[in-house]
């Protein structure tokens, strides 16, 4: 057992390094390429901070357990809009513009009832694959070609673009070429290495504990796969960049459906496991639905209502692990 919890310890600290340094080095090489601030935002950071889920899910498809996979996928939102905005909302009440709440926040819950939709009937296919696929694709465009034409409001992707860049901008000028690709390749190589490793370790160890992979995929990984969001949206809220905490989450919870879910239906079509269709799920849009109403009434959440966040994450914690 200590093996596989060594394991899965290092692939965590493996993948949110990897995921780091992909990050830095995509922008950087993007800004040389002459790639506005925007674009990058919308494609290269809104990717990068997803690769950690990105990779475990689908080195979880690709060996054989489909339940880490797509429990990666809806825990991590589960931990995105509990944990991170209950989180965040408890160090400052979050202001929430109209704009990128019904427009990401509605293309989530969308996404999420269609995903549970297909899943209790007819099953994950090919073609729902693509077509989340597409969605993102047109949903990208579309963000890009709304903030282009309205510049007043920031989209959610391009707001934690601006969170992760703010700290490196005096290097953009004097760091070569060279280096930002090397940064950029090693960023590649840690999250293969770290998404592999964390798989390994939470197989075993979900085999060692008699716990099933569903439910080690919707506690544990979805937890450590969403570190990166967690900090970003801390760090924002302690700045009073409250904004910029939101974005984060948002544009994590589309990314993580619509991509993540996409490669893994395309890589391991079939059937999601029966924790994840009749609990996660359900979950997942109650929660979802939730969140709006919180941030509807006022166009805020109070810390109060963090608090209540928080609360339902824990408490969906324990049941995971004592009853499903």
């Amino acid at each position: 057992m200590l093996i596989a919890i060594f394991t899965l310890l290092v692939g965590f600290v493996v993948l949110i390094v990897g995921g780091e340094l992909l990050v830095r080095g995509a922008v950087r090489v993007a800004e040389r390429a002459g790639m506005s601030e925007l674009l990058i935002g919308l494609t290269i950071v809104g990717f990068g901070t997803s690769a950690p889920e990105l990779v475990a899910s689908v080195e979880a498809a690709r060996a054989g357990s489909p339940g880490i996979a797509w429990g990666n996928v809806v825990g991590s939102n589960l931990a995105n809009s509990l944990l991170i905005l209950g989180t965040a909302s408890l160090i400052l009440p979050m202001v929430v513009p109209r704009g990128p709440l019904w427009r990401d926040g509605g293309l989530a819950l969308v996404a999420t009832v269609v995903l549970w939709l297909v899943a209790s009937t007819s099953g994950i296919t090919v073609a729902i694959g693509v077509g989340f696929l597409l969605v993102l694709c047109a949903y990208l465009s579309y963000a890009y070609w709304a903030e282009k034409t309205q510049p007043i409001g920031a989209s959610a992707l391009h707001e934690k673009a601006e969170s992760l860049e703010v700290t490196d901008t005096h290097l953009h000028d004097v760091e070569p070429l060279w280096r930002s690709v090397l940064i950029l390749i090693a960023g590649i190589v840690l999250i293969v290495l770290g998404g592999r490793w964390l798989v390994e370790g939470a197989v075993d160890l979900a085999r060692l504990i008699g716990m099933s992979e569903a439910v080690i995929g919707l506690t544990v990984i979805a937890i450590g796969t969403s570190l990166p969001e967690l900090v970003t949206s801390v760090i924002a809220a302690y700045k009073g960049a409250s904004a910029v905490a939101l974005g984060n989450v948002l544009g994590s919870n589309i990314f993580n459906l619509l991509l993540i879910g996409g490669v893994t239906a395309v890589i391991a079509p079939g059937t999601i496991p029966g924790e994840i269709t009749n609990y996660g799920l359900p979950l997942l849009i109650a929660t979802s639905l939730l969140l709006m109403l919180f941030a509807a009434t006022g166009r805020r959440i109070t810390r109060w209502e963090g608090a209540v966040l928080l609360i339902i994450y824990i408490a969906q914690l324990v049941y995971n692990v004592v009853a499903v």
